[in-house]
């Protein structure tokens, strides 16, 4: 009669997390069997000494590579294994039962499971499983992995960044295991999926040399292998009302959005806003998106208000800063009403266009300047020209927000014969386009060549004072010091 092969998990390196059938198989076994590097040290048996008696076989297994550099990793892993297995066979054969000890459980990225393959349809097998590292890693951070019907995802930090980036943007919660050498792609991958901030560190959990921390923080060079990245659960217990927090998204690309505004986005139920803005924010199961038309913002305000009341987190995105010419003032005005008296509004910033086209081109806003919306949809032209005229008298640059649209085609024109009036032909204008987007496009030409037909929604104008110049290597800029 042969002997049986049990595949034990320990646990992740607390000898009381060991249960109590891995303690009792433990300790009568015939051959216990654990594997460890060239330095000879094992997590494995560490952990499992408290259970281990005199007598006993014990049959080390060491790796003939672990994170070297080598053309034919999977050919020596392979060539290892069927030796291992031969040992241990040699073991079973005789009639003794075999217990491979295994760090957490031993079907979860487990080398016990290489042995399992080559043995478990020759002998009599069991496998007992264990506390995972994932599991050890939510509990020492005192933080659920996952509630309701939130969905958890595991992944091994050896992919490549993009692909942990696509996987980590779509999930709920997340656990990445084998850090070490991979530190620093996961935490690009965190970053690139808007994850980095509620991202967590956890080092050899439930042991003497055990490390938490937010994973932002931690140096790439103290990453032990034995380490995890855990993205804990963000479900939360609905109160009797939620808030409304209006966010700026900035122009263009994550690289312009705030890490207040991030966090805002991140922890949101609800994200309400025009449906090219919502686009801009990574998909996220657990939140619902409620995109609509970009000329209904009470309407737009009044929804995001009733679902906080209902206890909904919400978020109201704007692009830019949501204080200019955008959301907030809109959710403000409704929120004044005295049925949403109790819901709590607040206001992101964000990087409004005119200071990112400004930035393009060196510092054209250096002075006074005054900052114009186009649009006649909410207020008359008479008052729009009205302020354009008077800025020009006042001789301040002008930042001129919604120049143009589909049917509103002649406000350029007109402001630009305004603005002649009072300043020279020369004024130097700067035409701003998609400004942080792939067809970001900015130029600057004289204010009397200015050409309405190549302005439309998505550019942003900057028409310059009499003070305001261009460099020798062409950038613009308005002295702080005024002539006296």
């Amino acid at each position: 009669m042969t002997g049986t092969l049990y595949g034990v998990g320990v646990g992740p390196g607390d000898p009381e997390l060991v249960t109590v059938k891995a303690a009792r198989l433990i300790g009568a076994a015939d051959v216990v069997v654990f594997h460890s590097a060239r330095h000879g040290r094992s997590i494995a048996r560490s952990t499992a000494a408290p259970y281990l008696r005199e007598g006993q076989v014990e049959e080390q297994l060491v790796y003939p590579v672990t994170t070297e550099d080598t053309d034919d990793y999977q050919g020596q892993i392979d060539e290892f294994y069927v030796e291992c297995a031969g040992r241990l066979a040699a073991h079973l054969d005789a009639g003794r039962d075999v217990v491979v000890l295994a760090a957490g459980d031993p079907f979860f990225y487990g080398s016990y499971m290489h042995l399992h393959k080559r043995l478990a349809h020759r002998y009599p097998t069991e496998v007992v499983p264990g506390v995972t590292s994932v599991s050890a890693g939510s509990a020492v951070l005192g933080r659920p992995l996952v509630e309701r019907d939130e969905v958890l995802t595991i992944l091994p930090g050896t992919l490549p960044p993009d692909v942990l980036a696509e996987h980590l943007a779509h999930t709920d919660s997340a656990a990445v295991m084998k850090l070490g050498r991979t530190f620093k792609g996961v935490r690009t991958a965190l970053e690139s999926a808007g994850r980095l901030d509620d991202a967590w560190y956890v080092e050899r959990a439930t042991t003497g040399k055990q490390r938490t921390a937010p994973l932002s923080e931690v140096d790439p060079d103290t990453v032990p292998y034995f380490s995890l990245a855990v993205l804990p659960s963000k479900a939360r217990e609905r109160t009797a009302f939620g808030e409304v927090v209006v966010v700026g998204l900035g122009p263009a690309g994550r690289e312009w959005l705030t890490p207040e505004a991030r966090e805002a986005l991140a922890s949101a139920d609800d994200l309400i806003g025009y449906g090219p803005y919502l686009d801009r924010v990574p998909p996220n199961p657990h939140q619902r998106k409620h995109p609509s038309d970009n000329r209904v913002e009470a309407e737009r305000a009044a929804f995001a208000l009733d679902l906080a009341k209902s206890g909904s987190r919400v978020v109201v995105v704007s692009s830019g800063d949501p204080g200019v010419f955008a959301m907030a003032s809109a959710v403000l005005e409704v929120g004044d009403e005295e049925q949403f008296a109790s819901v709590p509004v607040r206001v992101l910033p964000g990087l409004t266009a005119a200071h990112a086209v400004a930035s393009r081109v060196g510092a054209p806003l250096g002075h006074d300047y005054c900052v114009v919306s186009l649009s006649d949809r909410l207020k008359p032209w008479e008052v729009i020209a009205g302020r354009v005229e008077a800025a020009a008298k006042a001789d301040l640059v002008l930042a001129i927000y919604n120049p143009a649209s589909r049917t509103r085609t002649w406000q350029v024109e007109a402001a630009r014969d305004l603005l002649l009036a009072h300043r020279s032909p020369d004024t130097p204008v700067v035409i701003g386009r998609d400004v942080g987007g792939p067809q970001e496009d900015v130029r600057v030409v004289r204010l009397a060549d200015l050409d309405p037909s190549v302005v439309d929604m998505r550019c942003l104008l900057l028409i310059g004072s009499t003070t305001t110049r261009i460099t020798g290597r062409g950038q613009v800029f308005t002295p702080r010091r005024y002539p006296a």
